[in-house]
């Protein structure tokens, strides 16, 4: 038996790797190549330059450094809802009330801001992230009990719990917590304390480093500790996990938790670095984005980051793409519907790049929701 050298050894594993990247950014990179392919397509019918349009939209972005901190700031809460939705799915759950976990976080920090004072910004604004995000691992605290003692299914408790979670907060920000203030008519709290608020370091905000660090959390829970195996586990089979010792039952309710939890946070950042106050329909749709940037971050806590990038730049760069090339700025809703298109039809993509699915790949699309 002749021994493969050590350099060998080393340069087999290298390629392996760059194998196993390529087959993991493949298929979402292409899709956003389909994407905009088809809507430069969609731009030139309606009779717009799709160069100039993409140029604007890019110079809108991340053209100036102001651009760079719009983009970032509307990347962060997608990041937050983004890994909350997709560590559901590593149990197989697939949490459709980070839009409502999102709102009751953002309310919550919103009114620890605004009622506590005196304390110092060391306290004050963590205290009110911490409050935030445990609001929203309260309110996914349900569906999760929900399913485990009544089987009742997620998908369906958590859209239900969306619409209470946006009437509660409408309620609360044009009744007990609405701003009184002189000449207000509007629905909202009010200003949060300054020393509550969340600071823009430079151009980046804050809350986008605590966006990046949750991911790298995320990822350590999930692939670095038993908890996460477990978890991961569960997602795959739960029958499985349950013969092999795992409480399904307690990780299911405590993936829910930390989903929430997840999305709460998220909520918090919005309210103490952004808005600076909660307001109904600030945080419209953002939970429910994190859907989009999960699945287009094939539910990676990494692949998160770049989606709500790519999410966010897009957003911020509309405006500008609509003045300078004369193109309305829900464009970029239909370019972003067809890129998850092309990523929820990954067969369409693959067979494009002519990927075939490994037999991991098979186990997990045939697994449920949660993936791997």
């Amino acid at each position: 038996m002749t021994s493969v050298p050590a350099q060998d050894k080393g340069k087999d594993r290298a390629i392996g790797a760059v194998r196993r990247i390529w087959r993991s950014i493949s298929v979402p990179l292409v899709a956003v190549l389909l994407g905009l392919l088809i809507g430069g397509i969609l731009l030139f019918v309606s009779g717009a330059n799709p160069f100039e349009a993409y140029g604007a939209l890019i110079k809108g972005a991340f053209g100036t450094p102001v651009a760079v901190q719009r983009t970032l700031e509307k990347a962060t809460p997608l990041v937050f809802s983004g890994l909350a939705v997709a560590f559901a799915f590593k149990a197989g759950l697939f949490n459709i009330g980070a839009q409502g976990q999102l709102l009751i976080g953002a309310i919550v920090a919103a009114y620890v801001g605004f009622a506590i004072e005196g304390l110092p910004a060391i306290i004050h604004a963590p205290l009110a992230l911490l409050i935030g995000g445990l609001a929203g691992a309260l309110y996914g605290y349900i569906p999760g009990v929900l399913k485990v003692y009544t089987g009742a299914h997620e998908v369906i408790v958590t859209i239900m719990l969306n619409y209470v979670a946006i009437n509660i907060t409408d309620y609360l920000a044009d009744g007990p917590w609405k701003d009184l203030s002189p000449g207000n008519v509007v629905a909202r709290t009010p200003k949060i304390q300054p020393s509550a608020e969340i600071p823009i370091l430079g151009n980046i905000p804050l809350g986008f480093i605590f966006a990046v660090l949750a991911a790298i959390i995320v990822w350590w829970l999930l692939y670095r500790t038993t908890l996460g195996y477990e978890i991961r586990t569960v997602g795959l089979n739960a029958s499985a996990a349950q013969y092999a010792g795992i409480r399904v039952a307690r990780m299911v309710i405590l993936t829910m938790m930390i989903s929430g939890f997840l999305a709460g946070f998220g909520g918090a950042v919005e309210t103490l670095g952004i808005v600076g106050r909660y307001q109904p329909g600030f945080n419209a749709g953002l939970g429910f984005d994190g859907i989009t940037v999960a699945l287009l971050g094939k539910t990676s806590p990494f692949g998160v980051i770049p989606a709500a990038l790519l999410m966010g730049a897009m957003r911020a760069g509309a405006s500008q793409m609509q003045f300078s090339a004369g193109v309305a700025k829900e464009i970029t809703d239909v370019i972003t519907a067809f890129i998850l298109f092309f990523v929820a039809a990954d067969v369409i993509v693959k067979w494009l790049i002519r990927q075939r699915d490994s037999d991991d790949e098979r186990i997990m699309l045939s697994s449920g929701w949660g993936g791997n």
